[in-house]
């Protein structure tokens, strides 16, 4: 694990925003990011059916980002749980995104997947089998 700077955070928000909040105007997206998907501006799923499509998700690191904008860390395991008021949780290249909301049962959880889903969501799938690859070589002792 690791957290993220201030600097990193901003970026990563800005890279969030540009995937998935292009169609915000309108919306309190300062307040909550999320919004952009409680309102509809951004197709999405809700409920059930996001931590549904969430739990299908895989990737070879997954960031955390608060909607506060104070928090950003990364893992290697897809969490469920944070101790976060609201927050994102995304691979790295933003294939899909989940939002937990404090809002959870009414507005949100949501799921959404980035516009290029395919082809990024195939990235992550070829990294997760490259790096199945190099653990395999590397339990017998190549380098």
């Amino acid at each position: 694990m690791r957290y993220f700077t201030a600097a990193e955070i901003s970026e990563l928000t800005d890279q969030w925003l540009e995937a998935f909040g292009k169609n915000r105007n309108g919306v309190n997206s300062e307040a909550f990011l999320w919004h952009i998907f409680s309102s509809g501006r951004y197709p999405s799923e809700e409920k059930g059916h996001a931590l549904a499509q969430y739990q299908q998700q895989l990737a070879t690191e997954y960031i955390v980002l608060s909607n506060d904008g104070k928090t950003a860390l990364t893992t290697d395991l897809r969490p469920n749980k944070a101790d976060l008021f609201d927050y994102y949780v995304f691979p790295r290249n933003l294939a899909w995104t989940m939002a937990f909301t404090h809002e959870d049962g009414w507005l949100g959880p949501y799921f959404a997947k980035h516009l290029d889903y395919k082809r990024l969501n195939n990235d992550n799938v070829f990294q997760i089998k490259k790096r199945h690859e190099a653990s395999i070589a590397q339990a017998k002792g190549w380098s």
